[in-house]
């Protein structure tokens, strides 16, 4: 038994480094020139030099670009855990046919491909422009829009799974003393979601502040580029600059990193919470 986890515990720790391994090669190269960088990725800079990285938050326009990337986050996050949460809420409450459709609805979206829609998501973008005179591409408010509706699908079915764990008699007890449906809501159940909550806001943040193919399709102007758009700045048609994209990588990843780390632990706890009644 002790030979059997010491083998598992070495494969761990091994698919663990492997896993990793992508993550070293960006941060060791962003300290490197271009002539150090070609002459060994693997090997560790002889200088440890922030240079790069100041040059890499100018050309990316770092402080705009965080804080579109911050706003277009914090926004559709607000949205999509006030909204998902609600819809789930209602769909695990009322348990009839037309309800049980929906719920399925919002997890079939999850098996769609994003690449399906992409056609047909700048055609009604298009509409809402020239026939409502909605402009919604290129502004960060249209991003969001998108947001909110392609992260409906996983939320409300992590939200439908733990608000059925949440007891119906609370809610009772609450309406008899008085309470109307949203007071039910946001006093007695929101609070009581806090643990599957934290997994939505996790997950959402990690997609949402990497995502790259949306907001290349939404946001055209340079004052609107979120990071994973400023990035793009490095790679050009017949150079790359190497050095500077791996600076402004782990530029890229540092906050999630940081906001991963501080809530990790509601993950595994709002995810087996939601999973049993």
């Amino acid at each position: 038994m002790k030979l059997r986890n010491s083998i598992i515990n070495v494969l761990l720790m091994v698919l663990g480094i492997v896993y990793l391994f992508p993550v070293y090669i960006i941060v060791v190269n962003a300290f490197k020139n271009r002539a150090e960088l070609y002459e060994n990725i693997l090997a560790l800079p002889k200088v440890m030099s922030f240079q790069y990285f100041a040059k890499a938050m100018d050309k990316m326009d770092f402080g705009r670009a965080f804080l579109n990337s911050l706003i277009v986050t914090l926004l559709s996050l607000l949205f999509i855990v006030v909204l998902d949460s609600m819809c789930a809420w209602m769909l695990a409450r009322r348990d009839n046919r037309l309800s049980r459709f929906i719920f399925m609805t919002f997890v079939a979206t999850m098996l769609i491909p994003f690449q399906t829609l992409m056609m047909p998501l700048l055609q009604v973008l298009g509409f809402f422009r020239d026939r409502m005179g909605i402009t919604v591409t290129d502004t960060l408010g249209g991003l969001v829009f998108c947001y909110i509706g392609f992260g409906a699908g996983m939320s409300v079915f992590l939200f439908h799974g733990f608000v059925k764990s949440v007891p119906i008699a609370i809610e009772e007890a609450a309406t008899i003393d008085g309470c109307s449906k949203l007071s039910v809501f946001f006093r007695i159940v929101f609070p009581m979601l806090k643990p599957v909550t934290m997994t939505v806001i996790i997950l959402n943040v990690i997609w949402i502040w990497n995502d790259y193919l949306l907001p290349s399709l939404i946001l055209y102007s340079k004052k609107n580029r979120t990071i994973p758009l400023s990035t793009a700045n490095f790679f050009g048609q017949y150079t790359i600059q190497w050095n500077l994209a791996m600076a402004g990588l782990t530029l890229t990843i540092i906050p999630v990193i940081i906001f991963y780390l501080c809530a990790q632990k509601y993950i595994i706890k709002g995810v087996a919470a939601g999973a049993v009644k």
